[in-house]
């Protein structure tokens, strides 16, 4: 798992720059004066929410779907209560979307010649990356946690109820983690500095 860990970060890391470079170069081609790094670092942020969110959600899915295929070779019966468990470990990816979302439009990044402050951005930068790594672990703890709600419903059937509570505890953090993010976009967005 630490190796998962490393390379999603790396590729993570990577992404960034390409999309900071990428920004730059578009400032330049569009003739828009670019007075500060304030929108590089929102959007640095936006595609670092989003990359965390959806590497998280992809390694969580893996490990409760190789949990979720086990038990349904045994009884394939069982397919409509491991889907649920299996599925759970995506909702991060869809809540890093959404904070990258409302990073782009909020920070004004899409508007030809608005102004972004440094500060701005980096405040930016910092929320993303919060709730990006925040998601990107509740996403594989998740898996974790839905593969062994899945095991138990494997082996008593009758207790699918009680199993979904296991993985369903790890999104509360994962919301908040939501929440905290759009509340802090907002107030940044809004923000004199």
């Amino acid at each position: 798992m630490g190796l998962e860990a490393l390379w999603s970060v790396l590729v993570g890391m990577v992404v960034v720059v390409i999309t900071a470079i990428g920004e730059s170069l578009a400032f330049k081609l569009s003739g828009t004066p670019m007075t500060s790094l304030g929108p590089v670092w929102a959007f640095a942020g936006a595609a670092l929410v989003i990359v965390f969110g959806g590497l998280g959600s992809a390694i969580g899915i893996r490990i409760s779907g190789s949990q979720a295929a086990g038990v349904l070779s045994e009884k394939p019966e069982l397919f409509g209560k491991m889907f649920v468990m299996m599925a759970l470990p995506g909702t991060q990816g869809f809540y890093s979307f959404v904070c990258g979302i409302m990073i782009i439009v909020l920070s004004g990044v899409t508007n030809k010649g608005a102004s972004i402050s440094n500060a701005k951005g980096l405040a930016l930068l910092t929320v993303g990356v919060g709730v990006g790594v925040v998601e990107w672990l509740s996403a594989v703890l998740q898996g974790q946690a839905s593969a062994a709600a899945e095991s138990l419903t494997g082996r008593q059937p009758s207790a699918s109820g009680q199993a979904i509570l296991i993985p369903a505890l790890v999104e509360t953090y994962a919301v908040i983690a939501l929440v905290s993010g759009i509340l802090l976009i907002l107030w940044i967005s809004q923000a004199a500095f």
